[in-house]
């Protein structure tokens, strides 16, 4: 009976080794497991917060972006404003030219209709006309010309 005993208290004995072997084994897993999941967990948490920066300095660099897109659209649309006030300036200008071209043309029609009430008196002596030719409009060729306006009359 001892001998039965002593067999199967030995055999307990080895069934208990065999356990405390396996839960010291289960755990050392478990404490793996947990130190991989901890490792793993603030991996995570860099990457995000990596990102996040990431994210932060891109808004930063977006509203550079749009302040100097809308300081730019700021200036020209100031050059606009300024380039459109002279247009109307220049407009105004050659409306007046355009006027004074029409009036003077036709000063010029009634001239070469009128056919000599411009000449001179012909009991002045040959000095006199001579010296008020200048005055006679027909007697300058250029003036018997239409005026026309030019497209770079208006350059500067």
């Amino acid at each position: 009976m001892a001998s039965s005993s002593g067999n199967s208290s030995g055999s307990t004995q080895l069934q208990n080794s065999g356990s405390v072997e396996q839960v010291m084994l289960v755990d050392q897993r478990k404490r793996k497991r947990m130190l991989s999941n901890r490792e793993s967990a603030r991996r995570s948490r860099m990457r995000k917060q990596k990102y996040l920066g990431d994210l932060m300095a891109q808004v930063a660099q977006l509203r550079t972006d749009n302040n100097q897109i809308l300081t730019t659209i700021n200036v020209t649309t100031q050059h606009f404003l300024n380039v459109e006030a002279e247009n109307s300036i220049l407009r105004a200008q050659m409306m007046e030219l355009n006027h004074r071209l029409d009036s003077l043309n036709e000063i010029l029609n009634y001239i070469n209709t009128s056919n000599g009430i411009f000449e001179i008196d012909h009991h002045e002596d040959l000095q006199t006309s001579a010296d008020h030719g200048f005055m006679n409009p027909l007697n300058l060729i250029y003036l018997n010309q239409p005026i026309m306006a030019s497209p770079d009359l208006f350059q500067y």
